[in-house]
């Protein structure tokens, strides 16, 4: 039987930034605990103030690295962040791969930046099945940024758009032109598109492939959004910070 929990004086801790608090709320989130109807009921009103920055590509585009960047980028701003990585489930425990966040290890004592990694349990479209609730603990607790950075499966990988203020799609040099990136779904829920690795041989080719199948949508009304292409060095920070005043301050979010 699940332990009764003090709902209202955890949503008061984490609204003053406690990360136990968040945590513990957040694990309540994913446990499905009998009083989750009362936690969202109290986050409730607190909520709908975070940007959400959806993070998503194939595996090995440099995700988690962007994201660190991108952190980075959006504290020498002042801005509270949040990340929510999801990760495959292991077939064994059931629990996050790469839980540890490795690449993130820059920001785990920043009191401003909380963490939390995510298992997908099997649960298709590049999320957790908690993602939103989570979300807007997140958001409570007075993160002016929250991030989510998917999964990384490809072509299912879409539930995102739907979730996030600005969905960014990273990419990366020799993993697949513009007519690949089209066949996966990615150019009809990317806000912004990102080549990271830039500093390969062909990063110049893909953003030339991409901006050219972005230009062939019905994207040419002048109300209508037509997503930047940039080029990164996530490992380096080069090109983190553009991305960052991209996301947060224009497109449709």
């Amino acid at each position: 039987m699940a332990r009764q929990m003090n709902v209202p004086t955890l949503v008061e801790q984490a609204r003053a930034g406690a990360p136990r608090a968040v945590a513990r709320l957040i694990s309540m989130v994913e446990d499905a605990h009998p009083q989750l109807r009362e936690v969202m009921t109290a986050l409730a009103p607190h909520t709908g103030r975070a940007h959400i920055i959806g993070i998503t590509g194939s595996p090995g585009v440099g995700k988690s690295t962007s994201t660190s960047a991108l952190v980075t980028a959006l504290r020498k701003r002042g801005q509270r962040v949040g990340i929510l990585a999801v990760d495959p489930s292991s077939p064994f425990s059931g629990g996050a791969l790469l839980g540890d966040r490795i690449r993130m290890n820059d920001h785990v004592l920043d009191p401003e930046v909380y963490i939390r990694s995510m298992a997908s349990r099997g649960h298709l479209g590049g999320l957790s099945w908690t993602t939103p609730q989570a979300l807007r603990v997140l958001d409570a607790a007075g993160c002016d940024v929250v991030l989510v950075e998917t999964v990384g499966v490809g072509q299912s990988e879409v539930e995102i758009a739907g979730l996030a203020d600005t969905t960014i799609v990273l990419l990366a040099p020799g993993m697949g032109d513009g007519i690949q990136a089209a066949k996966a779904g990615i150019l009809e829920i990317g806000d912004v598109f990102v080549v990271n690795k830039a500093d390969r041989d062909g990063a110049d080719n893909t953003v030339r492939d991409i901006r050219h199948m972005i230009s062939l949508g019905d994207r040419t009304e002048p109300h209508l959004w037509r997503p930047p292409v940039l080029k990164t060095v996530a490992s380096r920070g080069e090109g983190s910070t553009r991305s960052s005043r991209r996301s947060t301050s224009t497109g449709p979010g």
